[in-house]
């Protein structure tokens, strides 16, 4: 990208006059409207050293002039899925429908994701997060056998490769259903074991349920590890696995972290079936990221009808019960999601309008910065604090009615105290993994 800010060559200056989100900084700075605070950050050697309020650095030290410009931490996208990205141009989805990516993602899987194919698209996948200011990334992999002996060698191949630049962490997607098979399960915990990877997993109506959710909650336990779950994506009334995996938590007295996505049912329940559940995901302590464009895009898609929902999760009321919500960009131009960049603000805006995070915005700003940060146990990112890293984005907007109406494509993303120059990626790239 372009950078529309120049920073001086000094190892200490001031971004003076920034506009900061509050909810995304530990300072407490005067005055703040609707949840934006002016400041001044002065950055030495890379990490921030203060943060003061706008007009009180001192006034001999090298300054950029920000304006009211805002200034935002780096972000973090806790919901990806690096190993299906850029599959849609030589296996599509062409009805949109949930039924539709699941057969066009197994064909592409079954066919064609070879090391060298995965390597190749998520190395993409992570150039575009990066160019657009990410610098931590949670991915789910597709785990079915043999697939996971494939793809989890790449992530902590991708891992080395792109340390210092992004922090990537990986969960493992199967049907529960599947531990049933002792031999693959055994296969996969030694296989996350080896590369750092967590557990995770799709839950689905069954008699088994509970069982199984026991016996993922006791692996992670043993193996000391997260887990993340895919929850509930679907507009079925019956389906509400969410209610049986706190249940399990609480149960189980799991002490991790438990990630639950999706959650789609939730908002298709009665009231007291919803504030029931809410209430029980706040007494689990479950996190809960929602995934607004690729839930918008497969939830209640009929042939030549309108959808009559959002397909998205109740938001407002878990951030309301205390529930640690995020959201997150979910797929990227696979089967499952036409679309998508890995750009945690589109996220970010899309999610203000389809979730009616506005009037105020007071606390938005966390769920792509410092909240899914501490949901992966990372509390060091996506936070403007002294003493962190100066991995920053500044952005030509000063307010919100301007962020939220642009794509804030001219952002300056600044890393560790410097610009980077890193352009986003050419989809010519990959014309040779789809025949072209």
């Amino acid at each position: 990208m372009t950078s529309s800010v120049e920073l001086p060559g000094s190892p200490v200056y001031v971004l003076k006059g920034a506009t900061v989100p509050q909810a995304a900084t530990s300072a407490r700075l005067p005055a703040p409207k609707e949840g934006l605070a002016s400041a001044d950050l002065v950055i030495r050697e890379g990490v921030i050293a203060e943060i003061l309020p706008a007009g009180a650095a001192n006034s001999e030290l090298p300054a950029v002039e920000l304006g009211g410009r805002m200034v935002w931490p780096c972000f973090t996208d806790m919901h990806t899925h690096l190993d299906k990205g850029h599959i849609w141009e030589r296996n599509p989805n062409p009805d949109g429908s949930f039924p539709g990516a699941l057969d066009a993602v197994q064909a592409d899987r079954e066919a064609n994701w070879s090391a060298e194919d995965v390597a190749r698209r998520m190395d993409f996948s992570l150039r575009c997060a990066y160019a657009h200011g990410t610098s931590l990334i949670r991915t789910h992999i597709d785990s079915l056998n043999p697939q996971h002996r494939i793809s989890f060698p790449i992530v902590q191949e991708m891992r080395e490769r792109w340390k210092g630049r992004i922090d990537l962490q990986a969960a493992a997607l199967f049907p529960l259903y599947a531990m049933a098979d002792e031999v693959f399960f055994r296969d996969l915990v030694a296989v996350l074991t080896e590369t750092g990877g967590i557990l995770g997993g799709l839950t689905q109506v069954g008699p088994n349920l509970d069982a199984e959710l026991d016996q993922l909650l006791q692996t992670a336990s043993d193996i000391g590890v997260d887990v993340d779950l895919h929850v509930d994506e679907t507009a079925d009334r019956e389906v509400l696995t969410l209610a049986s995996i706190a249940k399990a938590v609480i149960r189980n007295g799991f002490q991790g972290t438990v990630t639950v996505g999706h959650c789609c049912s939730l908002a298709r329940q009665d009231e007291e079936t919803a504030k029931r559940t809410v209430d029980l995901v706040a007494e689990a302590n479950l996190a809960v990221v929602s995934l607004p464009m690729c839930n918008m895009y497969l939830q209640d898609r009929h042939a030549g009808l309108t959808p009559r929902w959002r397909g998205v999760t109740l938001f407002n009321e878990l951030r309301a019960a205390g529930v640690r919500t995020a959201v997150s960009s979910d797929n990227t131009r696979d089967p499952f999601y036409a679309y998508g960049d890995l750009d945690s603000v589109e996220v970010f805006r899309e999610a203000v309008r389809f979730l009616h995070l506005d009037h105020p915005l007071t606390d938005a700003a966390s769920i792509v910065t410092a909240t899914p940060a501490d949901i992966l146990g990372r509390k060091d990112k996506s936070r403007i604090a002294v003493g962190a890293a100066a991995d920053l984005v500044v952005f030509k907007a000063r307010r919100w009615s301007e962020f939220l109406s642009r794509p804030q494509s001219d952002r300056t993303v600044i890393r560790s105290g410097r610009i980077i120059e890193h352009a986003i990626p050419d989809y010519a790239e990959l014309d040779t993994l789809h025949g072209a």
